[in-house]
């Protein structure tokens, strides 16, 4: 008489294991199976370590077995159930050649795109995008802060974040936020002293899969802080990405007028339309006398915006709090004080302007 799957796993309930229960009763038999007298199963450890200690449960459950009427050969093999295979996370590439598009792209779930430029550089142009990123995100606005200045970018230490940001599939990438704004930056990406050395096709490629591939989500306004001059990135985000307008600021004496007034022609030229001029390091305050000074001159961007027929959208002096603040990664406008209103003043005008 051929011996049953229930004589079995009786007789080796009885077998008790070294932490409690048996065999049975903690789910430890595998692939039990007779074949006349031959009857073959497998033990299953929860880990290897428990595995090694228990050959002998091994040899006293075949020979439990082999007692039982109508066995003639026992085959017990020992295994343990390992931790289960870690995929490896997916590789994110960031540059390389732009893919071709059908038309202009604009994020989904993005209302506005609005670029943030200057003719030259050092006149405060990211400082202004990321107190104005703020300044909108206190005002209620939905707002996203995309660091554009690919070969020198500032949003991460001015915004005070870091860490690479995630992609769960390899193509999508999870952008960090701060202070109520979304944030994205080639500076997530690279070791901060480390220089980017592209060429014009992979900052395009770049600037590309960080409008089209970061999950943005739902935002009123997508401020884009360029790059200083009028290069591959200014030209590729005109291009290729539905902007809604242009800021352009400067400081007011004449040599960075003169970067200014080619910012402006490019953008005319790509007609992309300005819609406003920010005059920065307007005037100096003494906190000793208080008395005004004019370190850089007086209204040059008033009086172009003027000739232009432009908009002035605010004038911002030089102010130590604003310079220590971004250094600190905390923007002013995140504040309280003189410089955090002046920002608020300016957002307050794009939102009830329709421009943000």
């Amino acid at each position: 008489m051929s011996v049953t799957k229930e004589e079995i796993r009786t007789a080796l309930d009885r077998l008790a294991l070294p932490g409690g229960g048996t065999l049975v009763s903690r789910d430890m038999l595998r692939a039990l199976s007779i074949e006349g007298g031959t009857v073959r199963f497998v033990i299953e450890a929860p880990s290897p370590e428990m595995a090694v200690q228990m050959e002998t449960l091994r040899r006293a459950a075949e020979a439990c077995v082999k007692e039982l009427p109508g066995v003639e050969e026992v085959s017990v093999v020992l295994t343990a159930h390992g931790p289960a295979p870690q995929k490896a996370a997916p590789s994110l590439k960031l540059g390389g050649h732009p893919k071709p598009q059908a038309a202009p792209m604009k994020p989904s779930g993005v209302g506005r795109i609005l670029a943030v430029a200057s003719g030259k550089g050092g006149v405060g142009k990211s400082t202004v995008s990321a107190n104005l990123a703020v300044a909108l995100a206190r005002q209620g606005r939905k707002v996203g802060l995309l660091d554009a200045d690919i070969y020198g970018p500032s949003q991460p230490r001015m915004m005070g974040v870091s860490g690479r940001p995630a992609s769960p599939d390899g193509t999508t990438i999870e952008p960090l936020h701060a202070h109520g704004v979304t944030v994205m930056s080639i500076g997530f990406m690279v070791e901060e002293r480390k220089a980017v050395v592209w060429r014009g096709p992979m900052l395009m490629g770049a600037l590309q899969q960080m409008l089209g591939q970061v999950n943005w989500g739902e935002l009123d306004v997508l401020i884009v802080d360029l790059p200083p001059g009028t290069g591959d990135v200014q030209l590729t985000l005109c291009t290729k990405a539905e902007l809604s307008g242009a800021i352009v600021v400067s400081t007011p004496q004449d040599v960075a007028l003169l970067d200014a007034r080619k910012a402006l022609d490019m953008f005319n030229t790509l007609k992309t339309p300005v819609l406003g001029l920010i005059e920065n390091m307007s005037f100096f305050t003494c906190p000793d006398c208080g008395g005004t000074h004019n370190i850089f001159g007086n209204g040059g961007v008033a009086a172009e915006a003027k000739d232009l027929g432009l908009p002035l959208l605010g004038a911002l002096p030089i102010d130590l709090e604003t310079r220590l603040a971004g250094d600190n990664g905390t923007p002013i406008a995140a504040g309280e004080g003189v410089m955090a209103e002046a920002y608020a003043r300016i957002a307050k005008g794009l939102v009830e302007g329709g421009m943000a």
